[in-house]
């Protein structure tokens, strides 16, 4: 079985935003609101941590459910990794997501300013500098045989597209606009000369746009 790039539960603004203006460690997500955009994640049954024994089932829960499904390694944007730009002046920092990060898996952050690997439970943390080919061989090699995600943001799911490296690609469009910030698309109907795609509409209002290559 050939080792997929798959793009997981990546979400954008009915006009075509996947984040907002004004990243700040206290809003990852500059002006957007991730409670909002993100909601039908969120509210899954299956979302990380959730004790109620309550949320949705359906399409929503069911990709949630999907995102570690063999995924062996993880390739993401210094952005999404954290707000500080330029040389690394705060080596203390590690990540949004505290002791226990969610990937369960080798990372390699994107950075013209590599700094040392690091460990946190079950995930290393590389940084890496490199073309986009050069990089995704890297963490197919860390992957063991399994599927690569390309964990964003959009500048670097835009480079990955741009390399005709991404083979497959979740994109839920949430019911709210941005007006601005960074955009994957201004229509999805962009990607159709290299991908096949299925729109599926769910109950929670987003709408899942599935890519696989031609």
């Amino acid at each position: 079985m050939p080792q997929l790039l798959r793009v997981q539960n990546f979400t954008v603004s009915s006009d075509g935003y996947g984040t907002g203006i004004g990243q700040t460690l206290e809003r990852p997500f500059g002006h957007a609101d991730p409670g909002k955009l993100h909601a039908w994640a969120f509210e899954t049954a299956s979302w990380p941590g959730r004790t109620d024994g309550e949320g949705s089932r359906g399409l929503d829960d069911y990709l949630v459910r999907d995102f570690p499904h063999n995924i062996g390694a993880e390739i993401m944007g210094r952005n999404k990794f954290g707000p500080q730009r330029g040389p690394w002046e705060d080596h203390e920092w590690q990540g949004w997501w505290g002791e226990e990060p969610p990937f369960h898996t080798p990372v390699f952050v994107l950075t013209h300013h590599p700094r040392p690997s690091f460990t946190l439970s079950d995930t290393t943390f590389h940084f890496v500098d490199g073309d986009p080919a050069k990089v995704l061989d890297r963490a197919r090699e860390a992957a063991d045989g399994r599927d690569v995600r390309l964990g964003g943001g959009v500048s670097v799911v835009r480079d990955f597209l741009d390399a005709g490296l991404v083979d497959t690609m979740h994109v839920a469009v949430a019911p709210l606009e941005l007006g601005g910030g960074e955009r994957l698309w201004e229509s999805s109907d962009e990607l159709l000369d290299r991908f096949h795609r299925d729109i599926v509409p769910s109950p929670s209002g987003v709408t899942h746009h599935l890519f696989w290559r031609k």
